[in-house]
């Protein structure tokens, strides 16, 4: 048995693992104070919109018959008679407790409204950015390691013709060709009429809430309807970002390191998608990032030809009813969204990019 004293060792903690610390912290207040303010100056934006345009949201309730007596007695009611600095920050209160107001179109609370139609816009642009990523990484790093070649060509043409077609045009001709002639998907809606009200809204994405119901037959309805709207969706997101991806890669295989590993012998297909691909990861991000969040704000015309009750078509009725609190409610949302994505591609940046940490 041994009789050397014992000693008890108390880690020490480096003064580097604190700076480490504090500079995670640091970073989560400055992102959480960037996000506030971005989204604060959104609110002014959607705010002054809204008194600048020439609508009157005192006639959008009361109606044009309504006497002077009535229409003041709504304009004071609708806080409309203060200051702008004060409504401005009455508007600011009622958005951060999760007022919009009340929509004049459906007699529904604004926020009700915008929890039913936007899970349909992001159900669809979701598919179709995935139909996009899918198809257009691939085939922009084909077209750039086949420079000059016809499959080059052929893609270069596919991404001109994503950039020029309209999209209501291409949505019609789908509807005309596949559904009213080949009968292969479903037609307008989310649903044919006899499904319709029999799933109970969970997430509100079709797809999902069937599957939790237990109801395969609707699920696979939902998704005869989903396949042509994301479809021409994902045919424009894959344009941009066939033709991004082709001129990254171009600039990364002109590069000396990619000109060194085939000197190497080392064989083709990992000098394109080991080292000329993975630097354009980062990039990459932010494209497929803003492409996901135009495909959130501009379905609108989708959305009309193909009838789905998204955030586009609840924005189009609203404007056409000069329903000025359902209008800022849908912008704010589509701000609010670009704002996200934008902040989550910035923190995928830095985490595959070690040099932006």
């Amino acid at each position: 048995m041994s009789l050397e004293p014992q000693i008890a060792v108390t880690p020490v903690h480096s003064p580097s693992s604190g700076r480490k610390w504090g500079r995670g912290v640091s970073a989560v207040f400055g992102f959480a104070a960037t996000v506030f303010l971005t989204f604060l100056g959104l609110l002014a934006i959607t705010f002054f919109i809204g008194r600048v345009i020439p609508i009157d949201p005192v006639l959008a309730v009361v109606g044009d018959r309504a006497s002077n007596e009535v229409y003041e007695a709504a304009r004071v009611a609708m806080g409309l008679d203060q200051p702008l600095p004060v409504q401005f920050f009455h508007y600011v209160v009622n958005v951060f407790s999760g007022d919009l107001g009340q929509s004049v179109s459906t007699g529904r609370a604004v926020v009700e409204d915008l929890s039913r139609f936007f899970p349909a816009t992001l159900e669809m642009a979701t598919i179709g950015i995935i139909i996009g990523v899918a198809l257009g990484v691939p085939l922009g790093v084909i077209a750039a390691s086949r420079q000059g070649s016809v499959i080059d060509q052929i893609i270069r043409v596919v991404g001109l013709l994503g950039y020029s077609m309209p999209a209501f045009w291409l949505g019609l001709v789908g509807l005309a060709l596949f559904y009213a002639r080949l009968r292969w998907v479903g037609g307008p809606g989310r649903l044919d009429i006899f499904y319709d009200g029999l799933v109970s809204p969970v997430t509100g994405l079709l797809l999902v809430d069937s599957l939790l119901a237990g109801e395969p037959e609707i699920f696979w309805n939902a998704v005869t309807h989903l396949v042509l709207p994301s479809s021409v969706l994902g045919f424009f997101s894959l344009a941009y970002i066939a033709r991004m991806t082709r001129s990254f890669m171009l600039d990364q295989l002109s590069q000396e390191f990619v000109t060194t590993a085939r000197v190497k012998g080392v064989p083709e297909r990992v000098v394109i998608w080991r080292h000329a691909f993975n630097p354009i990861r980062v990039p990459l991000i932010t494209v497929i990032g803003l492409s996901y969040a135009g495909l959130l704000e501009g379905s609108v015309m989708i959305e009309t030809v193909f009838s789905w009750p998204g955030i586009g078509n609840y924005l189009t009725t609203a404007l056409l009813n000069a329903d000025m609190n359902a209008v800022l409610g849908s912008t704010l949302v589509i701000g609010a969204v670009f704002i996200f994505i934008n902040k989550v591609s910035d923190v995928l940046y830095r985490v595959l990019d070690p040099r932006a940490r």
